[in-house]
């Protein structure tokens, strides 16, 4: 399996047009010949446990007036889509809390996969720090199975 490899995003990435001073955005790639929509429909069809963190974090994080439910329409994603094109997607949402933006882009051979938080207030730092243990374990497992699968024909 082809190795997993934490990199900045690339400059070509539509997604740095809204990354601010304090922002977070990480970045990982790996080797793959999948479009940027494949990727993501591999690399987000997340493994039981994770869907019930998902639903845990639904719950829990209700009586707050987050956002809990996706409001994309279609199948391609799990959030509306904000980028799509040969060589880039972007979905992610905006909430009281925190905005947030994952960054797919099919580069030289390699996919790589960004994701861009921007804060709006103590809650959405609070909620990131809480998280970021669960993202980053999530977004590794997205990367291995990209890395794992072979294009559509």
């Amino acid at each position: 399996m082809p190795k997993i490899i934490k990199t900045a995003l690339p400059q070509t990435s539509t997604l740095w047009a809204q990354v601010q001073p304090g922002d977070f955005i990480d970045g990982y790639a790996v080797q793959s010949h999948l479009s940027p929509q494949q990727a993501a429909q591999t690399g987000f069809a997340l493994p039981g446990w994770a869907n019930a963190l998902m639903r845990l974090r639904n719950l829990i994080m209700k009586p707050f007036g987050l956002k809990t439910e996706s409001s994309a329409t279609g199948d391609q994603a799990i959030f509306p889509v904000h980028v799509d094109t040969m060589d880039e997607l972007v979905i992610g949402t905006d909430d009281s809390h925190l905005n947030f933006r994952i960054a797919i882009i099919r580069q030289n051979g390699m996919i790589h996969m960004a994701t861009w938080v921007h804060r709006n207030n103590l809650l959405g730092r609070v909620y990131l720090a809480v998280v970021m243990p669960f993202h980053i374990l999530l977004t590794r497992g997205a990367m291995r199975r990209i890395a794992s699968a072979a294009p559509s024909p």
